[in-house]
Protein backbone atom coordinates (compact mmCIF):
# COMPACT_ATOMS: atom_id res chain seq x y z
CA UNK A 1 0.00 0.00 0.00
CA UNK A 2 1.01 3.24 -0.41
CA UNK A 3 3.34 5.07 2.03
CA UNK A 4 1.99 8.61 1.86
CA UNK A 5 -1.27 10.15 1.53
CA UNK A 6 -3.22 10.82 -1.91
CA UNK A 7 -5.84 12.94 -2.90
CA UNK A 8 -9.27 11.05 -3.43
CA UNK A 9 -12.48 13.15 -5.19
CA UNK A 10 -15.50 11.32 -4.83
CA UNK A 11 -17.95 12.43 -7.45
CA UNK A 12 -21.14 10.02 -6.40
CA UNK A 13 -22.23 8.84 -3.26
CA UNK A 14 -20.50 5.67 -1.91
CA UNK A 15 -21.31 3.23 0.63
CA UNK A 16 -20.04 4.30 4.20
CA UNK A 17 -17.78 1.09 4.86
CA UNK A 18 -16.19 1.74 0.93
CA UNK A 19 -15.96 5.91 1.58
CA UNK A 20 -14.16 4.63 5.07
CA UNK A 21 -12.08 1.82 3.08
CA UNK A 22 -10.90 5.12 1.42
CA UNK A 23 -10.29 7.67 3.95
CA UNK A 24 -8.15 5.21 6.29
CA UNK A 25 -5.76 5.94 3.51
CA UNK A 26 -6.21 8.67 1.28
CA UNK A 27 -7.72 12.37 2.12
CA UNK A 28 -10.67 12.37 0.70
CA UNK A 29 -13.13 15.21 -1.09
CA UNK A 30 -16.94 14.13 -1.54
CA UNK A 31 -18.28 16.48 -4.09
CA UNK A 32 -20.88 15.31 -6.40
CA UNK A 33 -20.95 17.95 -9.68
CA UNK A 34 -24.13 17.34 -10.54
CA UNK A 35 -25.80 18.99 -7.36
CA UNK A 36 -25.38 22.46 -7.51
CA UNK A 37 -24.40 23.58 -4.01
CA UNK A 38 -21.79 20.55 -4.54
CA UNK A 39 -20.18 21.82 -7.80
CA UNK A 40 -17.94 24.46 -6.32
CA UNK A 41 -16.19 21.63 -3.95
CA UNK A 42 -15.32 19.76 -6.60
CA UNK A 43 -13.97 21.84 -9.10
CA UNK A 44 -11.87 23.10 -6.32
CA UNK A 45 -10.41 19.61 -5.53
CA UNK A 46 -10.20 18.58 -9.17
CA UNK A 47 -6.72 20.35 -9.78
CA UNK A 48 -4.96 18.15 -6.55
CA UNK A 49 -7.17 15.21 -7.06
CA UNK A 50 -4.65 11.49 -7.90
CA UNK A 51 -7.72 9.44 -8.17
CA UNK A 52 -11.47 9.89 -9.11
CA UNK A 53 -14.39 7.49 -8.04
CA UNK A 54 -17.88 7.34 -9.30
CA UNK A 55 -20.10 7.18 -11.66
CA UNK A 56 -23.20 9.32 -14.15
CA UNK A 57 -21.05 12.11 -14.71
CA UNK A 58 -19.07 13.25 -18.37
CA UNK A 59 -15.49 13.65 -17.89
CA UNK A 60 -14.34 15.50 -20.56
CA UNK A 61 -11.33 16.23 -22.22
CA UNK A 62 -11.29 19.79 -21.08
CA UNK A 63 -12.45 18.81 -17.39
CA UNK A 64 -9.01 16.35 -17.37
CA UNK A 65 -7.32 19.45 -18.60
CA UNK A 66 -8.19 21.11 -14.95
CA UNK A 67 -6.46 17.84 -13.31
CA UNK A 68 -2.34 17.15 -13.93
CA UNK A 69 -2.40 15.06 -10.77
CA UNK A 70 -4.55 12.95 -11.87
CA UNK A 71 -3.46 9.10 -11.71
CA UNK A 72 -6.74 7.06 -12.18
CA UNK A 73 -10.80 7.12 -12.17
CA UNK A 74 -12.55 4.22 -10.94
CA UNK A 75 -16.12 4.20 -12.39
CA UNK A 76 -18.39 2.64 -10.64
CA UNK A 77 -20.13 1.53 -14.05
CA UNK A 78 -19.69 -1.17 -16.72
CA UNK A 79 -20.73 1.00 -19.45
CA UNK A 80 -17.71 3.81 -20.15
CA UNK A 81 -19.68 6.42 -22.26
CA UNK A 82 -19.07 9.41 -19.39
CA UNK A 83 -15.58 9.30 -20.08
CA UNK A 84 -13.24 10.42 -23.16
CA UNK A 85 -11.03 7.43 -23.56
CA UNK A 86 -8.72 8.74 -26.17
CA UNK A 87 -7.80 11.61 -23.72
CA UNK A 88 -7.39 9.00 -20.63
CA UNK A 89 -4.79 7.03 -22.99
CA UNK A 90 -3.00 10.43 -24.09
CA UNK A 91 -2.24 10.75 -20.42
CA UNK A 92 -1.96 7.64 -19.11
CA UNK A 93 -4.88 7.65 -17.03
CA UNK A 94 -5.92 4.21 -15.90
CA UNK A 95 -9.97 3.96 -16.43
CA UNK A 96 -11.07 0.97 -13.92
CA UNK A 97 -14.73 -0.31 -14.33
CA UNK A 98 -16.78 -2.62 -12.75
CA UNK A 99 -17.60 -5.50 -15.21
CA UNK A 100 -19.34 -9.00 -13.88
CA UNK A 101 -20.74 -7.90 -10.57
CA UNK A 102 -23.85 -6.56 -12.41
CA UNK A 103 -24.15 -8.70 -14.97
CA UNK A 104 -27.07 -11.43 -13.43
CA UNK A 105 -28.60 -8.40 -11.81
CA UNK A 106 -28.94 -6.30 -15.23
CA UNK A 107 -30.46 -9.54 -16.93
CA UNK A 108 -33.19 -10.07 -14.36
CA UNK A 109 -34.02 -6.74 -14.93
CA UNK A 110 -34.13 -6.62 -19.03
CA UNK A 111 -36.08 -10.12 -18.97
CA UNK A 112 -38.65 -8.38 -16.57
CA UNK A 113 -39.01 -5.47 -19.14
CA UNK A 114 -39.71 -8.51 -21.68
CA UNK A 115 -42.19 -10.24 -19.37
CA UNK A 116 -43.59 -7.08 -18.27
CA UNK A 117 -43.96 -5.95 -22.00
CA UNK A 118 -45.31 -9.27 -23.70
CA UNK A 119 -47.74 -9.64 -20.76
CA UNK A 120 -48.64 -5.71 -20.30
CA UNK A 121 -48.38 -6.21 -16.55
CA UNK A 122 -48.01 -2.51 -15.91
CA UNK A 123 -50.94 -1.64 -17.56
CA UNK A 124 -52.91 -4.18 -15.93
CA UNK A 125 -51.53 -3.27 -12.45
CA UNK A 126 -52.80 0.78 -12.79
CA UNK A 127 -56.25 -0.86 -14.04
CA UNK A 128 -56.55 -2.36 -10.97
CA UNK A 129 -54.86 0.34 -8.74
CA UNK A 130 -56.76 2.95 -10.30
CA UNK A 131 -60.47 1.37 -9.16
CA UNK A 132 -61.03 0.55 -13.34
CA UNK A 133 -61.13 -3.53 -12.50
CA UNK A 134 -64.63 -4.01 -11.94
CA UNK A 135 -65.03 -7.15 -14.05
CA UNK A 136 -63.24 -9.59 -16.25
CA UNK A 137 -60.85 -8.21 -18.57
CA UNK A 138 -61.67 -8.90 -22.36
CA UNK A 139 -59.35 -9.58 -24.95
CA UNK A 140 -58.23 -6.26 -25.73
CA UNK A 141 -56.48 -5.94 -22.91
CA UNK A 142 -54.59 -9.84 -23.16
CA UNK A 143 -51.49 -10.00 -23.28
CA UNK A 144 -48.74 -12.32 -25.65
CA UNK A 145 -46.85 -15.51 -24.64
CA UNK A 146 -42.98 -15.49 -23.94
CA UNK A 147 -42.58 -18.75 -23.77
CA UNK A 148 -41.35 -20.31 -26.91
CA UNK A 149 -40.83 -16.76 -29.12
CA UNK A 150 -37.76 -16.52 -30.87
CA UNK A 151 -35.44 -13.76 -28.92
CA UNK A 152 -33.12 -11.39 -31.07
CA UNK A 153 -30.45 -9.85 -28.96
CA UNK A 154 -28.11 -8.02 -30.03
CA UNK A 155 -24.57 -7.79 -28.61
CA UNK A 156 -23.49 -11.12 -26.78
CA UNK A 157 -21.25 -9.81 -23.73
CA UNK A 158 -21.74 -10.95 -20.20
CA UNK A 159 -25.13 -9.39 -20.10
CA UNK A 160 -26.31 -10.55 -23.34
CA UNK A 161 -25.42 -14.35 -22.82
CA UNK A 162 -27.06 -14.10 -19.65
CA UNK A 163 -30.50 -13.01 -20.92
CA UNK A 164 -29.58 -16.08 -24.00
CA UNK A 165 -29.81 -18.45 -20.83
CA UNK A 166 -32.71 -17.30 -19.18
CA UNK A 167 -34.47 -17.32 -22.68
CA UNK A 168 -33.15 -20.78 -24.05
CA UNK A 169 -33.14 -22.54 -21.14
CA UNK A 170 -35.77 -20.84 -18.53
CA UNK A 171 -38.35 -20.02 -21.61
CA UNK A 172 -37.78 -22.27 -24.15
CA UNK A 173 -37.14 -19.49 -26.41
CA UNK A 174 -35.03 -19.99 -29.73
CA UNK A 175 -31.95 -17.39 -29.78
CA UNK A 176 -30.71 -15.20 -32.22
CA UNK A 177 -27.90 -12.74 -31.49
CA UNK A 178 -25.84 -10.38 -33.82
CA UNK A 179 -22.14 -9.66 -32.42
CA UNK A 180 -18.87 -8.84 -34.27
CA UNK A 181 -18.26 -13.00 -33.91
CA UNK A 182 -19.92 -15.73 -32.53
CA UNK A 183 -19.12 -16.68 -29.32
CA UNK A 184 -18.96 -20.25 -27.80
CA UNK A 185 -20.87 -20.74 -24.74
CA UNK A 186 -21.10 -24.58 -24.27
CA UNK A 187 -24.26 -24.49 -22.53
CA UNK A 188 -25.99 -22.52 -25.25
CA UNK A 189 -24.82 -24.66 -27.90
CA UNK A 190 -27.32 -25.46 -30.56
CA UNK A 191 -30.01 -23.04 -28.51
CA UNK A 192 -27.88 -19.66 -29.93
CA UNK A 193 -27.39 -18.67 -33.77
CA UNK A 194 -24.81 -15.73 -34.77
CA UNK A 195 -26.99 -14.40 -37.05
CA UNK A 196 -26.54 -11.18 -39.19
CA UNK A 197 -28.65 -7.74 -38.30
CA UNK A 198 -31.19 -7.91 -40.69
CA UNK A 199 -31.80 -11.78 -40.28
CA UNK A 200 -32.31 -11.01 -36.78
CA UNK A 201 -34.63 -7.89 -37.16
CA UNK A 202 -36.78 -9.84 -39.40
CA UNK A 203 -37.37 -13.01 -37.24
CA UNK A 204 -37.17 -12.29 -33.79
CA UNK A 205 -40.99 -11.87 -31.67
CA UNK A 206 -38.56 -9.90 -28.84
CA UNK A 207 -35.43 -7.62 -30.05
CA UNK A 208 -33.09 -7.45 -27.17
CA UNK A 209 -30.67 -4.83 -26.95
CA UNK A 210 -27.27 -4.95 -24.72
CA UNK A 211 -24.85 -3.09 -26.85
CA UNK A 212 -22.06 -0.63 -25.64
CA UNK A 213 -22.57 2.50 -26.18
CA UNK A 214 -19.58 3.45 -28.22
CA UNK A 215 -19.01 5.07 -31.85
CA UNK A 216 -19.97 2.10 -34.13
CA UNK A 217 -23.31 1.98 -32.00
CA UNK A 218 -24.60 5.43 -31.79
CA UNK A 219 -27.97 5.68 -33.39
CA UNK A 220 -27.48 2.25 -34.86
CA UNK A 221 -31.21 1.56 -34.74
CA UNK A 222 -33.10 4.06 -36.59
CA UNK A 223 -36.05 4.05 -39.27
CA UNK A 224 -34.61 1.45 -41.46
CA UNK A 225 -34.18 -1.39 -38.66
CA UNK A 226 -37.46 -0.71 -36.67
CA UNK A 227 -38.65 -1.18 -40.11
CA UNK A 228 -37.05 -4.44 -40.98
CA UNK A 229 -38.98 -5.74 -37.58
CA UNK A 230 -41.27 -8.72 -37.48
CA UNK A 231 -44.69 -6.97 -37.43
CA UNK A 232 -46.11 -7.50 -33.64
CA UNK A 233 -42.59 -7.17 -32.54
CA UNK A 234 -41.56 -6.05 -29.20
CA UNK A 235 -38.52 -4.00 -28.11
CA UNK A 236 -36.71 -4.13 -25.11
CA UNK A 237 -33.28 -1.78 -24.29
CA UNK A 238 -31.54 -2.63 -21.12
CA UNK A 239 -28.63 -1.09 -22.61
CA UNK A 240 -27.78 2.80 -23.27
CA UNK A 241 -31.14 5.30 -24.52
CA UNK A 242 -28.54 7.03 -27.74
CA UNK A 243 -27.65 3.81 -29.65
CA UNK A 244 -31.80 4.08 -30.58
CA UNK A 245 -33.17 6.82 -32.85
CA UNK A 246 -35.92 7.88 -30.00
CA UNK A 247 -38.65 9.11 -33.33
CA UNK A 248 -38.15 6.19 -35.24
CA UNK A 249 -38.85 4.11 -31.98
CA UNK A 250 -41.92 6.10 -31.28
CA UNK A 251 -43.02 5.95 -34.98
CA UNK A 252 -42.75 2.50 -35.08
CA UNK A 253 -44.61 2.16 -32.02
CA UNK A 254 -47.54 4.86 -33.22
CA UNK A 255 -47.85 2.62 -36.46
CA UNK A 256 -47.89 -0.59 -34.93
CA UNK A 257 -44.98 -2.26 -36.33
CA UNK A 258 -43.96 -3.03 -32.47
CA UNK A 259 -46.23 -4.31 -30.40
CA UNK A 260 -44.31 -2.75 -27.30
CA UNK A 261 -41.25 -1.40 -26.01
CA UNK A 262 -39.94 -2.02 -22.88
CA UNK A 263 -36.81 0.55 -22.14
CA UNK A 264 -34.58 1.06 -19.06
CA UNK A 265 -32.78 3.81 -20.97
CA UNK A 266 -33.12 6.97 -22.81
CA UNK A 267 -30.81 9.53 -24.79
CA UNK A 268 -32.10 12.45 -21.89
CA UNK A 269 -31.97 10.67 -18.87
CA UNK A 270 -34.08 11.63 -16.46
CA UNK A 271 -36.77 11.07 -18.95
CA UNK A 272 -37.99 14.86 -19.94
CA UNK A 273 -41.72 15.25 -18.86
CA UNK A 274 -42.52 16.30 -22.25
CA UNK A 275 -40.87 13.31 -23.51
CA UNK A 276 -43.79 11.14 -25.63
CA UNK A 277 -41.85 8.11 -24.69
CA UNK A 278 -42.99 8.68 -20.77
CA UNK A 279 -46.64 8.27 -21.21
CA UNK A 280 -46.79 6.15 -23.98
CA UNK A 281 -49.35 3.34 -23.95
CA UNK A 282 -46.93 0.53 -25.70
CA UNK A 283 -44.07 1.57 -23.67
CA UNK A 284 -43.32 0.09 -20.44
CA UNK A 285 -40.34 2.90 -19.06
CA UNK A 286 -38.21 2.11 -15.94
CA UNK A 287 -35.65 5.03 -14.53
CA UNK A 288 -32.58 3.11 -15.50
CA UNK A 289 -32.59 0.74 -13.25
CA UNK A 290 -30.75 -2.10 -14.37
CA UNK A 291 -28.24 -2.77 -11.28
CA UNK A 292 -30.62 -1.56 -8.99
CA UNK A 293 -30.36 -3.64 -6.03
CA UNK A 294 -28.64 -3.17 -3.18
CA UNK A 295 -26.92 -6.71 -3.12
CA UNK A 296 -25.71 -5.30 -6.22
CA UNK A 297 -24.47 -1.68 -5.97
CA UNK A 298 -23.01 -2.62 -2.78
CA UNK A 299 -20.41 -5.44 -4.93
CA UNK A 300 -20.11 -2.85 -7.73
CA UNK A 301 -18.95 0.00 -4.87
CA UNK A 302 -16.63 -2.31 -3.35
CA UNK A 303 -15.00 -2.94 -6.79
CA UNK A 304 -14.57 0.57 -7.58
CA UNK A 305 -12.88 1.10 -4.71
CA UNK A 306 -10.91 -1.78 -4.87
CA UNK A 307 -9.86 -0.74 -8.32
CA UNK A 308 -9.24 2.91 -7.24
CA UNK A 309 -7.00 1.36 -4.37
CA UNK A 310 -4.71 -0.94 -5.87
CA UNK A 311 -4.35 1.98 -8.94
CA UNK A 312 -3.22 4.66 -6.22
CA UNK A 313 -0.90 1.67 -4.35
CA UNK A 314 0.76 0.99 -8.07
CA UNK A 315 -0.65 -2.41 -8.25
CA UNK A 316 -2.94 -3.56 -10.96
CA UNK A 317 -6.26 -2.74 -10.68
CA UNK A 318 -8.74 -5.78 -10.83
CA UNK A 319 -10.52 -4.20 -13.52
CA UNK A 320 -9.31 -1.76 -16.01
CA UNK A 321 -11.69 -0.82 -18.83
CA UNK A 322 -10.03 -2.62 -22.25
CA UNK A 323 -8.00 -5.62 -20.72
Amino acid sequence: MPTWRKKVLVFRDLPPDQLARIAELHDVTVANPRLSPQRAAFDSALPSAHGLIGASFPISADLLARAPQLEVISSISVGVDNYDVDALKRRGILLCHTPGVLTETTADTIFALVIASSRRLVELANLVREGRWTKSIGDDLFGWDVYGKTMGILGFGRIGQAVARRAALGFGMPVLYHARQPVDVPMLTGKALHVPLDQLLAQADIVVVTLPLNDLTRGMLGKREFALMKPGAIFVNGARGAIVQEEALLAALNRGTLRAAGLDVFSTEPLPMDSPLRTHPRVTPLPHVGSATYETRQAMAELATTNLLQALAGQPPAAVYGN
